[in-house]
């Protein structure tokens, strides 16, 4: 999943004629390589894929995106919370809740193999204005008013 995720960001990128360096972390260590990384890089932002290593981390990764000056997103709302700049992602509650709502099915005697596949349909959008001055950017009030929620 990360190769084609990964795959697909660096096509992007060239259409986009950006060089997307793709930066790997999967423990403590490696995040404050990445980040020395991106400054040596002069990175003009950072984005950070879906995963629980990130989520867990969300405090420490916004702390490290306002030290080192990096505009960061994630797919998680707590990333933003935490004093990251913005979040786009599927809500890990709603997730939750419709994990719970399955077990409860099958807790009731309901086959796992009856039960339909479910997808996520709604993505939510967090934008941190307090993050975003002290970073110098501004949000389109097309998009900041489309924000499902904005952190002041």
């Amino acid at each position: 999943m990360i190769e084609t995720l990964s795959r697909d960001m660096q096509a992007v990128g060239r259409t986009l004629r950006l060089e997307l360096p793709i930066l790997q972390a999967s423990n403590e260590r490696d995040l404050d390589t990445a980040f020395a990384t991106l400054a040596r890089l002069q990175a003009g932002g950072l984005v950070a894929g879906a995963h629980a290593f990130f989520n867990s981390r969300s405090e420490r990764l916004a702390a490290l995106a306002l030290r080192h000056a990096v505009p960061m997103i994630t797919p998680y709302r707590e990333f933003a919370a935490a004093g990251g700049l913005m979040s786009y992602g599927h809500s890990i509650t709603e997730q939750y809740r419709q994990a719970g709502i399955y077990v409860g099915r099958i807790l009731k005697g309901e086959k796992p193999s009856d039960l339909p596949v479910q997808q996520a349909t709604k993505v939510e959008l967090i934008i941190n204005l307090k993050t975003a001055t002290a970073f110098g950017v501004t949000f389109p009030l097309s998009l900041a008013g489309r924000a499902d929620e904005v952190i002041e």
